[in-house]
């Protein structure tokens, strides 16, 4: 079992920058495909961004390549979302996310684990 807690999230200006952090328990961290999943309100939950167990694949959706970038450190169990070149569009609630599949962790279906959410505000 994995449990996640996201931190980092807040209030930026457009423009601005955020990294969102996500610490796992567990021992088997690095077996996990890692994701960010996001929800604003009044919207369905979607997909952001996801990293391979061990970091050399990567994901994003469109509407974010290029501004944000997702790594993360097995040594520490934690993953990370950089998130640069913020839009008022990007203000939700950010879900760390993880599952054992890399064909599954970018869908909401195939995830198994789900942290409670980081906000982050953008405003113009």
């Amino acid at each position: 079992q994995v449990q996640l807690v996201e931190s980092g999230g807040g209030l930026v200006q457009a423009g601005g920058s955020l990294r969102l952090s996500c610490a796992a328990s567990g021992r088997t961290f690095e077996r996990y495909a890692m994701g960010w999943f996001r929800q604003a309100p009044g919207k369905e939950r979607e997909f952001v961004a996801a990293i391979s167990w061990s970091g050399g694949g990567t994901d994003y959706v469109d509407s974010v390549k290029g501004r944000f970038t997702i790594s993360r450190d097995n040594a520490k169990n934690t993953v990370y979302l950089q998130m640069n070149s913020l839009k008022p569009e990007d203000t939700a609630v950010y879900y760390c996310a993880a599952s054992t599949g890399w064909g599954q962790i970018t869908h909401y279906y195939g995830v198994g684990y789900w942290g409670k959410g980081t906000l982050v505000t953008v405003s113009s």
